[in-house]
């Protein structure tokens, strides 16, 4: 993954638990205490230690530090210098939604390396989504319940999520419905 991702972690840390806290995880998961370079390419094993470190530092099983880590995920993309590019994906949650891999598509040119999840939004005739996420990494699909969180925060709108059963490591699907 991208030194980017590693970033956004040490960040939430930092900003939710401090500095002593980012200390520990980061020595936990055995990354030196060099700074992260956002564009360059990291082994995807290092993002999984800092997961695996945070989990056991905060006490909070490994789906819960992603699915905080999804959420802020949203808010600090925007002010790494991507808020542009997310204003372009659409006006509305689910144009937002539908525009997933476009997205992925215009970031990949700036990284060459990047592998992203794809996603499908399913519309139901009731209003509600079905999100359809693959990933090559397994495991992250807790990442994309946050990250739906974090999304409509963003377009101020009110959500269940309900993650459907598995249909494989690196697939998942996401009931969203509107909360009205």
């Amino acid at each position: 993954m991208y030194g980017l991702v590693n970033r956004a972690i040490e960040d939430l840390v930092r900003k939710q638990h401090g500095e002593a806290t980012w200390q520990r995880i980061r020595e936990r998961a055995g990354v030196p205490g060099r700074a992260f370079v956002a564009m360059e390419s990291y082994p995807d094993a290092i993002t999984y230690a800092l997961v695996g470190a945070a989990s056991e530092g905060l006490g909070l099983p490994a789906e819960s530090v992603l699915e905080a880590f999804g959420e802020f995920w949203m808010t600090y993309t925007a002010e790494e210098g991507y808020g542009d590019l997310l204003g372009l994906m659409g006006s509305t949650f689910e144009q937002f939604m539908d525009n997933l891999d476009a997205m992925h598509t215009r970031i990949a040119a700036t990284m060459p390396h990047l592998v992203p999840p794809t996603f499908h939004r399913e519309a139901l005739a009731d209003g509600a989504s079905i999100l359809h996420y693959e990933s090559e990494r397994e495991g992250l699909a807790p990442m994309v319940i946050g990250l739906l969180r974090g999304l409509a925060q963003r377009f101020g709108v009110a959500i269940t999520i309900e993650a459907l059963p598995a249909e494989a490591p690196s697939r998942a699907r996401f009931l969203i419905r509107p909360r009205r």
